[in-house]
């Protein structure tokens, strides 16, 4: 470490990097388990409904081809007050929508917004954490965002008890946007205070961890300048680790953003009532929150295959077993265990899309291969819930799953074949 560079202290970034994102989170945890009902509630057939709550992983694809640009040229904390309030105005679509069209748009909006936030404040950890405290920070990250799914859900179940509305939980978001909006406005970014330090620890990849490509070793600064033109030429210089780690990473996407839709469907399906369901939900988000910072240790001591690996594995299980349990004896039974296990199997990955992004990431400017990570993972994140909604039109709900856990046994595959060949394990620091 530089005499002139400022140390890294925990402190110094929980509040202005953690509140605004559990926040936001909490909002986006609230909502989430409602898409479906409120559709529903709006005249949508299941398979409209599985459509409309995709719209929110479909815009989170189509934010991420301009967020690591936009990201790169405003900073971290503009970018996020930005995103708060396209988010704001999604929800206001969102709730006051007179039907599915109109519902489907304003979504599409939340994910849009929902994309920047969350590129902004992954590149800022990847700019100033170092590396040996990355998997753990980077899980705390995730884990913010799990404790919102956690907190959001029970939120809005005492909503929908109190206001008889389900659309009324849209309200619960617009205030977590605009408190996110107001905390980062009021406190100091600490980009301000490790701006400095960017530059300087540009170079410091652990020996062992590959960089994003073969021209990052050649062209230094320029490969940094030849990322900016644009999502797209990012991706095509890391076309090699896209192509195959990558699609792992698409895989994860997918099987998170089905997970997401699929269960406030089944509880659809199988007539569980609105405020029933947030719970439940809410309760498997307790479950998925209570391991983030579990995972960021099995990654940093045992690397990040022994937190991917059972997580893909657990997650095509529990999809698995879900699909045929439809039509049991006991079905809310097997529902509301089959979720627990599905939070549990999620909770051991905590933080690794983030994680594995930013091993792989140029230090000097990583926001542009974020973006085009992220994107990656987001394919199959928008994919997974249209795939779903398709099958389900075609078939029944009940064959969507048993795919998508197929899908995720695949996945498990390609991370056990990938991750150690592109990122492979760190010497762990000497300890002081």
């Amino acid at each position: 470490m530089s005499s002139d560079e400022t140390p890294f202290q925990w402190r110094s970034i929980a509040l202005p990097a953690f509140l605004p994102t559990l926040l936001f989170s909490i909002g986006e945890g609230a909502i989430i388990p409602i898409i479906p009902l409120v559709a529903d509630r709006l005249g949508a057939s299941l398979a409209v409904a599985g459509l409309i709550a995709a719209m929110i992983m479909v815009g989170e694809l189509i934010g991420d081809i301009p967020s690591g640009w936009l990201v790169s040229r405003i900073g971290e904390r503009t970018a996020m007050i930005c995103a708060s309030f396209v988010a704001v105005i999604g929800l206001v679509l969102s709730t006051y929508a007179p039907n599915p069209l109109m519902l489907g748009v304003g979504i599409f909006l939340i994910g849009i917004a929902t994309a920047t936030f969350a590129l902004a404040r992954h590149a800022f950890m990847t700019s100033f954490v170092p590396q040996h405290y990355r998997a753990r920070a980077l899980s705390t990250l995730g884990g913010t965002f799990r404790l919102g799914y956690f907190v959001g859900p029970f939120i809005a179940a005492g909503v929908i008890h109190l206001t008889g509305s389900t659309s009324a939980v849209f309200w619960v978001h617009i205030v977590g946007c605009l408190g996110a909006g107001a905390v980062l406005l009021l406190l100091k970014d600490p980009s301000s205070k490790f701006g400095s330090g960017r530059t300087a620890r540009a170079d410091s990849r652990p020996a062992g961890i590959r960089p994003t490509s073969e021209l990052a070793l050649s062209e230094g600064r320029e490969f940094v300048a030849e990322e900016s033109h644009g999502l797209f030429h990012t991706m095509w210089l890391n076309r090699g680790v896209l192509s195959k780690l990558g699609t792992g990473a698409a895989l994860i996407g997918a099987i998170r953003a089905s997970r997401s839709v699929i269960l406030p469907l089944w509880a659809v399906s199988i007539g569980i009532g609105d405020s029933q369901t947030a719970i439940i939900i809410g309760i498997a988000g307790a479950v998925d929150f209570a391991l983030f910072y579990a995972s960021g240790q099995i990654m940093d001591r045992w690397g990040r295959l022994a937190s991917a690996l059972p997580s893909m594995v657990g997650l095509g299980i529990g999809h698995l077993v879900l699909a045929f349990s439809h039509d049991l004896p006991g079905n809310v039974v097997w529902f509301i265990s089959v979720a627990m296990f599905l939070s549990l199997a999620n909770g051991i990955g905590s933080g690794i899309l983030m994680t594995l992004g930013a091993d792989l990431a140029d230090k000097k400017d990583p926001a542009p291969f974020l973006g085009a990570w992220r994107f990656t993972g987001d394919l199959g994140g928008a994919g997974a819930p249209l795939l779903v909604a398709g099958v389900t039109a075609v078939s029944s709900l009940a064959l969507a799953t048993g795919v998508m856990g197929v899908l995720a046994l695949l996945g498990a595959g390609i991370l056990l074949r990938y991750v150690p060949r592109y990122v492979p394990r760190a010497p762990r620091p000497p300890r002081s």
